[in-house]
């Protein structure tokens, strides 16, 4: 395959060229300014961006389990319409991946899917913060990370253990940072909009407290820490203080914690109802500026499906979450990028290159000869309103429904494969 007249953005680099890209079995094996082959299938894509396949370290596919709401093949086709290439499977499944059995039941499923899915295992078995799971049967079975995601290790002694094997297992330890008796089962920020509606609150404490025990931790026992979908300045500044002393910790935030405020749940709408929840525009800043500079390494949806008569109840009753890999790239293009908040480029670092070394993924992440042809096709112009028909995934409770947005993908190769295409003119 010969994609020819893109816009390359090669992002380690910081560079956006005009190159051809030739591909051959899978792998990328030229980039030049011109390339000509008449006995490959050739690609133009004049006017549009070549950017890396995008990576997401945090996807919730439902399955097994609860597979009304998402399953391995509908989350697949939703991520890649919205132009990922590699996902990262949390483990919030019935049953839950606390032993390979779940692990193995996914590999066989996923495996004629054109799309790179990583799988985690439960830190506790159930995730009910207990008990370990079986750390080094969950490695061998093909789990690259670890994490309760949903639920916080409250017990200090299980989560030492817990990183203390891991460190001696090299895996990756994913916290969902929220200590719950502080967040007391509350379902929105605590501040002025949870008075104002009358609901109960999550305070910021409920976060920092747990970031700090869990950075703590991984100081003592040296294990890598990755701390999900961070919502509050005071996050921002402690996994900062612990990069200055070198420990292993990264931290990702989410698109919607870095474009939606708490003002936004004034409807009541429920398909803003997240966990961590979304925050005041002081803690967004602070999240911003905290991508900006480094301290925040990545940005991933937390996709998690509902579906609509799940959601569609009062808002105390409405599951925590929202379907966000659809939406992702162009959300973030259309308030981000082109609003001039964050270069493109600087962007997909945080969605490719360092998911890709977070989660030791060679040969990913970037546009480079030699590397997988990962690659996604993003049409800069094309403007689309989000609606139900337009999403691809099983469930459609997506924030940004009625929100016009620009910055598509509109192909995306896994491998050299064609593995979605939309509206893409000038195909040859």
């Amino acid at each position: 395959m010969l994609i020819k007249n893109g816009n390359v953005v090669m992002v380690e680099d910081g560079k956006i060229r005009k190159m051809d890209v030739l591909i051959d079995k899978g792998i990328i094996v030229e980039i030049s300014p011109e390339i000509n082959r008449s006995d490959v299938e050739v690609i133009d894509i004049e006017g549009k961006f070549l950017i890396p396949g995008l990576i997401d370290m945090h996807v919730h596919f439902r399955d097994p389990g609860y597979t009304h709401k998402e399953d391995i093949h509908s989350g697949s086709n939703a991520a890649l319409a919205g132009g990922f290439t590699g996902v990262l499977m949390m483990p919030n499944t019935d049953p839950p991946p606390d032993n390979a059995t779940v692990i193995y039941y996914w590999k066989e499923k996923s495996k004629s899917i054109p799309l790179n899915i990583l799988f985690s295992g439960c830190i506790t078995k159930n995730r009910a913060g207990k008990e370990l799971s079986k750390f080094y049967e969950l490695k061998e079975a093909g789990a690259v990370a670890i994490t309760d995601d949903g639920n916080w290790v409250a017990d200090g002694a299980v989560f030492r253990h817990a990183m203390e094997y891991a460190a001696a297992l090299d895996l990756l330890v994913i916290t969902h940072p929220e200590e719950p008796t502080i967040a007391n089962r509350g379902v929105i920020n605590e501040g002025y909009w949870s008075t104002v509606l009358g609901l109960r609150g999550i305070p910021k404490a409920a976060e920092n407290i747990a970031i700090y025990r869990d950075i703590e931790i991984a100081k003592m026992t040296g294990a890598k820490l990755h701390v999900a979908h961070l919502s509050t300045a005071e996050g921002v500044r402690l996994v900062a203080a612990a990069k200055k002393l070198g420990l292993k910790v990264t931290a990702e935030v989410t698109p919607h914690h870095l474009v939606l405020t708490d003002e936004a749940l004034a409807g009541y709408d429920t398909n803003l109802k997240v966990n961590p929840p979304l925050r005041e525009a002081e803690e967004q800043k602070a999240l911003l500026k905290g991508l900006l500079e480094g301290v925040i390494d990545v940005i991933a949806t937390d996709h998690a499906p509902h579906a609509s008569y799940e959601k569609n109840v009062e808002f105390n009753d409405a599951p925590f979450g929202i379907e966000g890999l659809e939406t992702a790239f162009p959300v973030l293009y259309t308030e981000l990028v082109l609003k001039k908040k964050i270069t493109l480029e600087k962007l997909l670092l945080k969605m490719t290159v360092n998911p890709a070394k977070i989660l030791q993924l060679p040969k990913q992440g970037d546009i480079k000869k030699g590397n997988y042809a990962n690659l996604t096709v993003i049409d800069p112009k094309l403007t689309l309103k989000v609606s139900e028909e337009l999403l691809v995934g099983k469930s459609k409770n997506n924030p940004f429904l009625g929100r016009t947005l620009t910055g598509w993908p509109v192909m995306t190769v896994y491998q050299g494969i064609v593995a979605y295409q939309r509206l893409l003119k000038g195909v040859q």
